[in-house]
C-alpha cells in the first residue's frame, strides 16, 4: 500500500513538475494577453474616433481585429502547453476547409460585409431599398445588415445578397423629386387645371424653386385627362410634401368645380 502511495506521489510530483509550470504560464499568458487585447482595441477605437470613419466601418474593423487577436492568443497558449503549433495549424487549415465548405453562405456573407465596408454604397442612417425591403440602415455587421422599417420593424438582410443585389439609396442625394398623377374629367379646362396644380405645388413652403415644378398632360385615358406633375424637395421633406400636396390638390380642384373621375358601375336588369 505504501509503495503504491509513494508511486502515485512520485507521478503527481513529476506531472506537476512537467506540466504545472506550463499551465501556470498558459494562465498568465491568457490574463496578460486578454488585457493587452482590450488595450489594443481601446487604442484602436480612439484612433478611429479621431478620423473620418463611419460608425459601421469602426464596428466592423474592431470586431475583425478582436477575432484575429483572440485566435492568435489561443494559438500562443496551446504552444506554451506543448501542443505542436505546426500540427495545430494543419488541423486548423483542414477544419477551416471543412467548415468553409459547410458554411459557404456564411463566407459569402462575410465577403459581402467586407465589400460593403470597402465600397460603402450605404452607411448607418441611410434610407434604402434592397432585396424587396426598405428601411433605415441600423447596423452593418460582419454577416448581416439590419434595417428599421417605417413602421418600426427590424429587417435582417444577409450581406452576401445585399452586396450582390440592387440597392436604391434614397439618402445619397440632398434632394428628391416628388411625382404625382392627377386625373380630371374630359369636360375640365386644361389650362385652368394646370394653373391650379402649379398654384398648389408652388405655394407649398417646402417645395424648391429650382429645379422648377413641371405640370404636363401625360395621358388621355378612358375616363380622364391625366396630369403628370413633378416637384423637387429636400430629401427629408419628401413625405410631408407628398401628403400635403395630395390633400391640398383635391381641395383646390373641388373648390374650382373641376371633377375628379371615379369608377362607375351600371346595373342592367332584364325583365323576365
Amino acid at each position: 500500500m505504501d509503495k503504491n502511495l509513494d508511486y502515485w506521489i512520485e507521478q503527481g510530483i513529476a506531472f506537476v513538475t512537467t506540466y504545472g509550470l506550463k499551465v501556470i504560464g498558459a494562465i498568465v499568458i491568457w490574463i496578460v494577453g486578454s488585457w493587452l487585447i482590450k488595450k489594443i482595441l481601446k487604442g484602436f477605437k480612439k484612433m478611429m474616433d479621431k478620423g473620418p470613419y463611419e460608425v459601421s466601418l469602426k464596428k466592423f474593423l474592431v470586431d475583425l481585429i478582436n477575432a484575429i487577436l483572440k485566435i492568435l492568443l489561443v494559438i500562443t497558449i496551446l504552444g506554451t502547453l506543448g501542443v505542436p503549433t505546426a500540427q495545430f495549424a494543419a488541423i486548423i487549415a483542414a477544419a477551416g476547409l471543412a467548415i468553409g465548405l459547410a458554411l459557404q453562405g456564411s463566407l459569402g456573407n462575410f465577403a459581402g460585409g467586407v465589400l460593403l465596408m470597402v465600397f460603402r454604397p450605404i452607411k448607418i442612417g441611410d434610407f434604402i431599398e434592397a432585396q424587396g425591403e426598405s428601411g433605415t440602415v441600423k447596423e452593418i455587421e460582419i454577416f448581416t445588415t439590419k434595417l428599421n422599417t417605417t413602421d418600426n420593424k427590424e429587417v435582417i438582410i444577409p450581406n452576401g445578397a445585399l452586396s450582390n443585389g440592387n440597392i436604391i439609396n434614397y439618402s445619397t442625394e440632398d434632394t428628391r423629386r416628388v411625382d404625382f398623377t392627377f386625373g380630371v374629367g374630359y369636360d375640365s379646362d386644361i389650362k385652368k387645371t394646370k394653373e391650379i396644380l402649379f398654384g398648389v405645388i408652388n405655394s407649398h413652403p417646402l417645395v424648391l424653386k429650382d429645379p422648377a415644378t413641371a405640370v404636363n398632360v401625360s395621358e388621355l385615358a378612358d375616363s380622364s385627362i391625366n396630369f403628370f406633375t413633378r416637384a423637387w424637395v429636400k430629401k427629408e421633406d419628401y413625405w410631408t410634401v407628398k401628403f400635403d400636396v395630395m390633400e391640398q390638390t383635391k381641395e383646390a380642384l373641388d373648390a374650382a368645380g373641376i371633377d375628379i373621375p371615379y369608377p362607375h358601375q351600371v346595373e342592367i336588369q332584364k325583365e323576365g
